[in-house]
């Protein structure tokens, strides 16, 4: 297929992603249709173009290869709140169980490598993250006034990275990786006016719509064979500066700014028979450092009170302000195994689970209502099936993500707890040239 052909066609997607796919915290649970069918794992075990998200050095080994993926995904997300509300509106919601809306989202991703010789390879991939997105109906809440009293709730983050990559392997099977990481992403809050006392810029707090920044970061990577039947990998993806997000400068703390945290995985691929190979990636994402993830909602919020009702105007423990309020997200480490058996006749299965302790202290439910990233577990199961000689595939994944929840008070009198639960069935094509 032609070098613009293919160009065209990842282009064209980028049209229409819309990125949201199951999650460990808000950062995908995967990258690749093939790594996915395994929980994730796969960071030595490079087989597709979108290796370069997690491993931008597994290109040298995947060949000249077009892949197209799509996904069907399925979040469930609901907040219950337990005990007669308190006298502030701050922190006073309305008894009963919510749940969130949009339940259903259709989400492309897709990938190219070219091998410019034995020993170097050029790539570019489109993959996104989401799953930072809520929606509660005002008219789903007791009295219908809304979640935080101001009418439908919730928030919508999605961002969007393409990456073009260079590997290079030695004579002695090593192999590093750089990928650039231009990122995208968009964001909307609303019904969250009540919450305009405790904003720093209240007129840029809640109900302005969609808000785009742009920025950039590096993705570093490297294969290293141990043995003639096992690998040892790890990718390291810095953290995005992003551009702020100028229309909830009010709402995330250092006045809108929304980087996207730092991400880092080693693994090791063992192929234990001529058929089996077994996978295992332990990841670690630094949600903490970024502030507006990061911060907790106290002291910062008592703070901004205590300001507020000393006559400032403004306060740094304000929403949209230096040390302002945040989700209170901790770091967050996840464990993914998967396996892959070459079943013969062009057939190949995988199978994968994952465990990572989902990233919110119970401390920090409150505003996590907006933003319930509590899944822990994955488990996955897919296929790859060759045709046309072996220069086609069809691959399928599917993913189910058991409920998790956690509650925690949100007032002297009020408790809530969040839940979420998550399904995903993926079809992708991939072409070798």
């Amino acid at each position: 297929m032609p070098f613009f052909r293919q160009l065209s066609l990842i282009g064209l997607l980028a049209l229409f992603i819309s990125p949201a796919f199951a999650t460990n915290g808000y950062l995908a649970h995967g990258y690749g249709i093939k790594s996915r069918g395994m929980a994730g794992a796969g960071v030595a075990l490079p087989q597709e173009a979108l290796i370069a998200a997690i491993n931008p050095a597994g290109i040298v080994f995947v060949g000249d290869r077009l892949e197209i993926n799509a996904a069907l995904f399925s979040p469930r997300r609901s907040y219950e709140v337990t005990g007669n509300p308190s006298a502030s509106p701050q922190s006073a919601l309305a008894p009963g169980k919510v749940d969130s809306g949009r339940e259903y989202f259709v989400l492309p991703e897709a990938g190219a490598t070219w091998q410019l010789n034995d020993h170097s390879a050029f790539g570019l991939t489109l993959y996104g993250n989401g799953g930072m997105n809520t929606s509660y109906s005002a008219k789903d809440t007791a009295g219908g006034a809304g979640t935080f009293g101001s009418g439908t709730a919730g928030v919508d983050l999605a961002q969007l990275f393409l990456s073009p990559t260079f590997a290079y392997k030695f004579n002695n099977g090593v192999a590093v990786g750089v990928s650039a990481v231009l990122a995208y992403q968009y964001f909307e809050a609303k019904g969250l006016t009540n919450f305009g006392g405790l904003s720093n810029s209240a007129q840029n707090l809640t109900n302005n719509g969609h808000d785009n920044s742009f920025g950039a970061g590096i993705n570093l990577g490297f294969i290293l064979p141990v043995s003639d039947v096992v690998t040892f990998g790890g990718g390291y993806r810095s953290r995005v500066y992003m551009s702020e997000l100028d229309d909830y400068q009010g709402l995330f703390a250092q006045q809108g700014d929304m980087d996207i945290p730092a991400s880092a995985t080693l693994g090791l691929a063992w192929k234990t028979t001529a058929n089996l190979t077994l996978a295992l990636d332990v990841q670690k994402t630094w949600y903490s450092s970024i502030d507006a993830v990061g911060n907790s909602m106290q002291p910062a919020m008592n703070l901004c009170g205590g300001a507020k009702f000393g006559g400032a105007q403004t306060g740094p423990s304000c929403l949209g302000g230096n040390n302002g309020i945040g989700f209170g997200w901790k770091d967050m480490t996840t464990v993914k195994l998967g396996m892959q058996y070459e079943a013969g006749n062009d057939w190949t299965w995988r199978a994968g689970y994952s465990h990572g302790n989902q990233p919110i202290p119970e401390s920090e439910v409150f505003f996590n209502i907006l933003a319930p990233g509590v899944m822990e577990q994955h488990f996955t199961a897919g296929f790859t099936k060759k045709f046309d000689h072996g220069s086609q595939e069809i691959n399928f994944v599917a993913m189910y993500a058991p409920a998790k929840s956690i509650s925690g008070p949100i007032s002297n009198t009020q408790t809530v707890e969040l839940e979420m639960k998550q399904y995903q069935l993926e079809l992708g094509w991939s072409l070798l040239f």
